[in-house]
């Protein structure tokens, strides 16, 4: 059954669009910040060393959950445990992932409740697939992946922080190709009902960037990074 769904990464449903969906939605990234750069950071003293490695693995994240959402928009509804388990991964792993990269340039507090807020609106806006109970768990998974995220990269501050920042992108990764697999297990025997081109793609990774990358140049710090 998996070869079938690694088949259908070249095929014409919409796993076929996922891999064109990271594509895009990293070149969108890619573009925002060598523009902003050049248009404003520049200015700003070792911006590259300071900052770089964590806007690199946003970006990463942000391509990673939103081809995961492009799968999933493209079913209106899913069965009770299959919606409860989309909204929990997708808040759980895009809290604890945005969580853990901000909370290691703007602390704990800060990094938390950012993470918080990015899963709340994608395991909500996901999880409704199946209800109140898939919203519910896309809040609740939100609220925990924030703070755990952020105290991962707190905690490990002095303590390879950096190879911590591959090690969480590949663990998360491996997390949600298993979601890419569920979904197409139970959507394999169903036609598309929701077609949609790239635009929003652009529209939601660029919306996402310049927020999140305000956020961690100019925003608030907090405990030792006050």
């Amino acid at each position: 059954m998996f070869k079938e769904f690694l088949k259908e990464l070249n095929g014409r449903r919409v796993e076929g669009e996922m891999l064109k969906t990271a594509v895009v939605s990293l070149l969108t990234s890619a573009i925002f910040l060598i523009g902003i750069y050049f248009l404003s950071l520049k200015n700003i003293s070792e911006f590259i060393p300071k900052y770089g490695l964590d806007l690199f693995f946003i970006s990463l994240s942000y391509a990673l959950i939103i081809l995961v959402v492009r799968q999933i928009r493209a079913y209106k509804e899913f069965a009770c445990m299959s919606g409860m388990m989309i909204g929990m991964t997708l808040g759980m792993i895009s809290s604890f992932l945005i969580g853990f990269y901000v909370a290691s340039i703007n602390g704990m507090f800060f990094g938390g409740f950012f993470g918080i807020a990015v899963g709340f609106l994608f395991g909500i806006w996901n999880g409704k697939c199946c209800g109140i109970m898939g919203i519910m768990e896309g809040m609740m998974a939100a609220f925990m992946g924030g703070l755990m995220g952020a105290m991962t990269a707190f905690m490990l501050i002095n303590d390879h922080l950096k190879i911590a920042f591959i090690l969480v992108f590949i663990i998360s990764a491996i997390i949600m190709v298993g979601l890419n697999y569920m979904v197409y297990k139970e959507t394999k025997e169903r036609e598309r009902e929701i077609k949609e081109g790239y635009f929003s793609v652009i529209v939601l990774t660029f919306v996402l960037m310049a927020i999140t990358t305000w956020f961690i140049v100019f925003g608030p710090r907090g405990g030792i990074f006050a």
